[in-house]
């Protein structure tokens, strides 16, 4: 079956369709079979779905060409020229006798890029007279561009058009796509529409009112042509077949059969298309990478990795995980007496250096929440016993990192912050589907938040889980407190953590809004925390071998 396009009416004017004149309209409009006019398949008249049945043209108008990023030379120009030049020739020589409605719009382009007319006949059906009505007072200016001024004249009367009105509508759509006019005819003159139409209507002293011609722009003969269509003396204008003839020789193709005009017309479109689908992957391509390292700021890589997969994220259990919660000693004091501006900048300064700390570790930022500051080790991939040692140094690194740290509104200000870790069982999951967050879940987030609570300013609290794992690795230095008493956890036995044997974190210089000298204190420690991992692996290999043998 044939694609069609359905074109509904405004007016309803269904009880005249049995009208013998409306008849003999349609009789006439489904005989008018040409390659350059869109083709006319019926009408329904069943109100208030009034409406045309006619031959569906993919790319849309010529308007909408012209306005698209379609680069159109000269032979794709002339080509469409000759089209609409080849169907309105059609339609002087038929029963019609003009189009009376001639204008970008009304020129529809196929899918072999060939143009093809509507908006034509029907005048009875679709205005319930055999006249078109055009209003006299608010008129839509922008509409009537392509209305030659002889009719213009007449506006307010009954007018459908005449063959050499058609020829003025031909020469201005004609320009525009010579001059590669986006935004109207008249996009180059500095008047307002209404003052537009005027002038054309009443042409002052002197040439009337046109489009700007360019001999530096556009072939000299092309403007020849136009300015003989658009000649204010109707009687003047050159009939189409003229104007074909003129086109003809003009075209530097003019030898080239109609198929290899449409060869070539595809040809550069399809080149066009290429360029335009390559630019919009990249633009495609570029918003995914943002997109996915946006997600990866959110969750960890390999759970937005299974997310991004279109997979679902189902809870685990981890049997061994260490937490680190820390806050701001004094915080509600300084927000009392600071603006919400200064506070967010304060925050943006602290966490951004903090962020940057743990890039060199084997953490996770789970989430900070006002001051306080959580993160995990040992998921969402397992790391043995080391995330205890990793957050221990990761906590080290913190208080190393803020002795700098300079408050932007409080230059004389100390900063403090209390650290709580805590090692034991959680459960991970994806919570949430507009703002998914990768959670914890567990007594040991609740005791890790208890050890934090409980600590001191610049000091470092653990359990005794997390000293245990400490103890064991053999390089860090810890103090003993004491049993304390921790709300809803009764007794617990804690510690201190002192130092790192021969980690010495490096003092960050810090000025608001970012550290100065991060990025080579950084890449520097990060050398020799691979330094440490590749000498750790060796010795594994090594006391692996001496078992084996």
């Amino acid at each position: 079956g044939n694609q069609v396009a359905i074109k509904y009416l405004k007016n309803n004017i269904s009880s005249h369709f049995g009208k013998p004149s409306i008849i003999a309209e349609f009789n006439t409009m489904k005989e008018m079979k040409h390659e350059n006019l869109v083709q006319f398949f019926g009408v329904c008249i069943v109100s208030p779905n009034v409406c045309l049945i006619i031959q569906y043209c993919r790319k849309g108008s010529l308007k909408d060409l012209m306005k698209s990023d379609v680069d159109l030379d000269t032979m794709f120009k002339l080509s469409f020229a000759y089209d609409i030049v080849n169907g309105m020739e059609f339609i002087h020589k038929s029963n019609l006798k003009f189009h009376g409605n001639l204008k970008p719009s009304t020129c529809l382009v196929d899918s072999r890029l060939q143009v093809k007319l509507t908006g034509f006949g029907l005048w009875e059906f679709k205005y319930g007279n055999q006249k078109k009505f055009v209003p006299l007072e608010n008129p839509v200016h922008e509409e009537i561009y392509w209305t030659a001024p002889e009719l213009m004249r007449h506006l307010g009367l009954q007018v459908n058009g005449t063959p050499k009105a058609d020829i003025y509508s031909f020469a201005i759509i004609m320009w525009e796509l010579m001059y590669n006019a986006k935004s109207g005819p008249y996009q180059d003159i500095n008047l307002e529409p209404k003052e537009i139409i005027m002038q054309l209507r009443t042409p002052f002293q002197g040439e009337p009112l046109r489009p700007v011609l360019c001999d530096m722009l556009c072939d000299e003969k092309i403007n020849v042509v136009l300015k003989a269509c658009w000649n204010e003396n109707p009687d003047r204008r050159p009939p189409f077949s003229s104007i074909r003839r003129e086109l003809r020789n003009i075209s530097p193709e003019s030898h080239a059969n109609i198929l290899d005009s449409m060869v070539e017309k595809l040809e550069k479109y399809a080149n066009h298309l290429e360029e335009v689908v390559e630019e919009r992957t990249d633009q495609l391509t570029a918003e995914k990478i943002r997109a996915d390292k946006l997600l990866s700021t959110m969750l960890p890589r390999i759970i937005a990795d299974q997310l991004m997969a279109g997979k679902s994220v189902e809870p685990q259990s981890y049997s061994m995980v260490t937490v680190f919660f820390s806050d701001i000693v004094g915080f509600t004091s300084m927000c009392s007496v600071s603006s919400a501006m200064e506070v967010v900048t304060f925050l943006n300064d602290l966490y951004s250096l903090f962020d940057d700390v743990i890039k060199l570790y084997d953490v996770y930022k789970v989430e900070t929440i006002g001051d306080a500051y959580m993160v995990a080790s040992g998921l969402p991939i397992s790391n043995g016993n080391q995330h205890a040692l990793e957050i221990s140094t990761m906590a080290l690194h913190f208080l190393g990192a803020i002795k700098v740290f300079k408050i932007h509104h409080m230059p004389n200000e100390t900063l403090a912050i209390r650290i709580g870790i805590h090692s034991g069982p959680v459960v991970a999951g994806v919570v949430g589907t507009t703002m998914p967050r990768y959670c914890l879940f567990g007594d040991t987030v609740n005791t890790a938040s208890r050890m934090e609570s409980n600590s001191l300013p610049l000091k470092i609290h653990i359990s005794q889980c997390t000293a245990d794992i400490l103890f064991q690795a053999g390089s860090f230095e810890l103090e003993e407190r004491g049993a304390i008493e921790m709300k809803g956890k009764g007794s617990h036995k804690t510690y201190w953590l002192l130092s790192k044997q021969g980690f010495n974190p490096p003092l960050i210089a810090h000025s608001s809004p970012h550290a100065n000298n991060l990025k080579q204190q950084t890449e520097k420690l990060g050398m020799v925390r691979v330094a440490e991992k590749r000498a750790h692996t060796t010795l594994t290999k090594t006391m692996m071998t001496r078992v084996d043998m």
